[in-house]
């Protein structure tokens, strides 16, 4: 029983290790699609980073930070910060073509999708020539889309599977339901939920 429990051990080391190891690789590879401190910042093996522009000032993660989703920035435009103590989860995305902002101390919940822009022209003959460019060859340099900034503000928290649209701010502390969809601006510690969003009541 004691040969079992060393060799059932030995082998669960081992996986950690090797576990630690790629989860190390990954976010040193990290380093040159953001701008983050590793030693502050956790990235877990669930992340991706798409830093089209080339340049890892595009994307920055603030101290004590714990990423679990998804990062992109597209060719032609986009730049994402996000402050310290945030937290992003498994399936989150967030996109930008101009620039999504992510305050201090911010939880963005698993499935969440913050996008800055409406990802393909309103034209079809356009789209579909957008698509054909994406699927051959990627993103364009540039693309005729519909894109305005988000501004995400301190101590908010984003429910899961909520979406956040291009040109909303939401404010200081407050808190979006689970599957709320946000077209408008969001006021300072307001509770709100549905699609369309609405408000259901204020906290401080």
């Amino acid at each position: 029983m004691g040969i079992k429990r060393y060799i059932a051990g030995y082998i669960e080391s081992v996986v950690n290790q090797i576990q630690y190891k790629k989860h190390q690789e990954k976010q040193l590879a990290y380093l040159n699609a953001a701008t983050f401190d590793p030693e502050s910042v956790r990235l877990d093996n669930t992340v991706q980073i798409f830093n089209n522009r080339g340049d890892k000032k595009y994307i920055s993660i603030g101290n004590n930070s714990w990423i679990k989703g998804e990062l992109l920035t597209w060719k032609h435009g986009g730049e994402i910060s996000i402050g310290e103590n945030c937290f992003i989860g498994d399936f989150a995305k967030i996109w930008s073509s101009v620039k999504v902002s992510i305050g201090n101390n911010v939880l963005i919940s698993h499935g969440v999708n913050i996008h800055d822009n409406i990802s393909h022209p309103l034209n079809s003959i356009e789209r579909h020539q957008d698509f054909l460019h994406v699927r051959k060859i990627g993103l364009q340099d540039n693309v005729n889309i519909s894109e305005a900034e988000i501004i995400i503000e301190d101590d908010a928290w984003v429910g899961f599977n909520a979406t956040i649209f291009k040109g909303v701010t939401v404010g200081k502390g407050a808190i979006i339901g689970a599957n709320t969809v946000i077209t408008k601006d969001v006021p300072p510690f307001a509770v709100v939920v549905g699609n369309p969003a609405r408000i259901i009541k204020q906290t401080t």
